[in-house]
């Protein structure tokens, strides 16, 4: 089997926009709406669904929110999904999803956090790419530059063109703008220096560079589906794989003893078999007494041999890459810069 790819975005496609998980609060409509001029002006019609405006733990029921993201995902006039942001519970619509249906005519589901629980196994269950990029409140912020935005990268060719983005090497630690206040805001301030980081025992000043398929998410969210048959990375890796995978995750919030745990179990999984290396994103969750967030990293994966990277920008600490599950990835770490160069290839 190979990947299959959406195809590319064109001037004047439907974006669909439904809420899988979290609904946006009534304070922040005008972000949301905000949000969808801007997709507009970029040249797509936007649908927006009924769920964005949802309010409660989830945008709707879950046959509701079910139905909804489906009827966006079949439509074929609708060539993206993207979600306003994630949430907590999109995990309730995966007995609930019809994957067969889902990956028939590919289109783009766009989204971070909450969104990858449904992103990675519909990439692992049908071999369909989806993109753990911007959110929709977060497009209308400027994409640092070495970065690609989430329409970018959904627009280009695939046929081997090489998309590829550099690390700022810097990053926002400021926290978040009050998009009640200031629903218009679309500027990222970085501003605190911050390198990607070695974790393996490797020499710090020596390059990184390996190769393999994208695959990852969450941590709080996909590691839950390890050993489950919406979290088969090791069925996907012998399937789809041959060149190995380039794993990426994104830790939110868990402290340093929930994220060892969670290594373990997706290593127990056979998450790891198949990877040349770990990416971990840049992360504010706490450290543990006698525990740090590196050093859970390294209890479960430093002894694999391959290189584990921290600091990446595939977590909720701006600045996003934006990185495609299922494409060709290869990954370059030194003293002057950090590069992930993707090509959307089957």
């Amino acid at each position: 089997m190979t990947i299959r790819y959406p195809r590319p975005l064109s001037p004047g496609d439907a974006i669909g926009v439904t809420a899988p998980s979290s609904g946006v609060a009534a304070p922040l409509h005008a972000r949301l709406h905000h949000a969808v001029d801007v997709v507009r002006a970029k040249g797509y019609d936007v649908r927006l669904g009924e769920t964005p405006t949802g309010r409660g733990i989830v945008s709707a029921p879950a046959d509701v929110r079910a139905a909804e993201l489906t009827a966006m995902l079949t439509d074929p006039a609708v060539r993206a999904v993207v979600p306003p942001w994630g949430g907590e519970l999109a995990t309730d619509l995966l007995g609930r999803l019809d994957w067969d249906a889902l990956g028939a005519d590919p289109t783009w589901l766009v989204g971070y956090s909450d969104v990858s629980t449904v992103q990675l196994p519909l990439t692992l269950r049908t071999g369909v790419a989806t993109l753990h990029g911007q959110n929709l409140m977060d497009t209308p912020y400027d994409v640092p530059d070495g970065l690609l935005g989430w329409w970018e990268v959904a627009a280009a060719a695939q046929q081997g063109e090489a998309l590829v983005q550099r690390s700022p090497r810097r990053f926002r630690a400021s926290g978040w703008d009050d998009w009640e206040q200031h629903p218009d805001a679309s500027t990222w301030t970085l501003d605190t220096a911050g390198a990607w980081r070695r974790l393996d025992g490797g020499d710090p000043a020596a390059p990184v560079d390996v190769s393999g398929r994208l695959i990852g998410g969450c941590l709080e969210t996909v590691s839950l589906l390890a050993g489950t048959p919406y979290g088969d990375v090791a069925r996907f890796a012998a399937e789809h794989a041959p060149e190995g995978l380039v794993v990426y995750l994104d830790v939110l919030e868990w402290g340093a003893f929930e994220v060892a745990r969670a290594l373990w179990a997706m290593r127990h999984a056979g998450w790891f078999d198949a990877a040349n290396a770990v990416l971990v994103s840049r992360t504010h969750a706490p450290d543990a007494d006698g525990l740090t967030q590196d050093d859970a990293v390294r209890d479960a994966l430093g002894d694999l041999g391959i290189p584990l990277l921290a600091d990446v920008e595939c977590g909720h600490v701006p600045p996003y890459l934006a990185l495609v599950n299922g494409a060709l990835a290869r990954v370059q770490h030194g003293r002057e810069e950090s590069v992930i160069t993707q090509r959307l290839v089957p």
